[in-house]
């Protein structure tokens, strides 16, 4: 890579004062070029395959489309992107499947400026970099086992692209008319979908399914208080 040539970043983040913290710091650096920003994982997606930057800094928990479904989509359509988990969240269960949906690195909130620049400098060279945690927790291998039984148990259940879509805008209060007109599809589409979901997961009540999002992290707790 030519050492001269700024690299290109798009930032997917829906905090508006962490967005434009990140993007006043790397700016800052003179290596990078912010090339978009977007506030929702489904803008995420389509800025990505519009803009095509050299890097993108994904955090998980977004609006409509969570971060780590934003991550699958993206790379689907494009398997050269390189995205960077930019998250709060930290624990095993959301990096492990970070790894398995394609994401080249994973890093906590809290990192240090110095280690962020570095690792979007590695991943787009076309190497991978996590957190100096995120890395001994790894190389410890000690959770090894158990995450294998995690994917397996994980890709037993295979939503699709869609019916992650639904399930996260279900879990976050959205009735199926509002549904459809965020996905731009037809109030029987979702219909179906959701009813694919719920006979996937064998959960037969929107409460249910907003636990079980929670639980896999497609969103935060917080949404929790809109069903109580």
């Amino acid at each position: 890579m030519n050492s001269s040539k700024k690299i290109t970043l798009m930032l997917a983040e829906d905090h508006a004062i962490v967005r434009q913290g990140l993007s006043a710091l790397l700016n800052a650096a003179g290596i990078f070029a912010m090339v978009g920003q977007a506030q929702t994982g489904r803008e995420a997606v389509e800025m990505a395959q519009k803009l095509r930057p050299e890097v993108i800094l994904m955090d998980i928990a977004m609006p409509v489309l969570n971060g780590l479904e934003a991550t699958r989509q993206i790379l689907a359509a494009n398997p050269a992107a390189k995205v960077i988990i930019l998250s709060a969240h930290s624990d095993d269960e959301y990096v492990e499947r970070a790894i398995s949906f394609g994401a080249a690195g994973f890093l906590e909130k809290q990192t240090s400026a110095e280690i962020l620049t570095k690792a979007i400098q590695e991943v787009a060279k076309g190497k991978t970099f996590f957190s100096p945690a995120i890395a001994k927790r790894m190389l410890d291998g000690k959770n090894r086992s158990r995450d294998r039984d995690g994917l397996a148990k994980a890709a037993s259940v295979a939503l699709t692209s869609r019916e992650m879509e639904v399930l996260q805008l279900v879990a976050e209060g959205q009735a199926n008319k509002q549904v459809a007109a965020t996905l731009d599809i037809s109030i029987k589409t979702v219909e179906k979908h959701r009813q694919h979901v719920m006979d996937k997961l064998n959960i037969h009540e929107t409460a249910g399914l907003t636990r079980y999002a929670i639980a896999q992290g497609i969103i935060e707790s917080r949404v929790q208080v809109t069903i109580i």
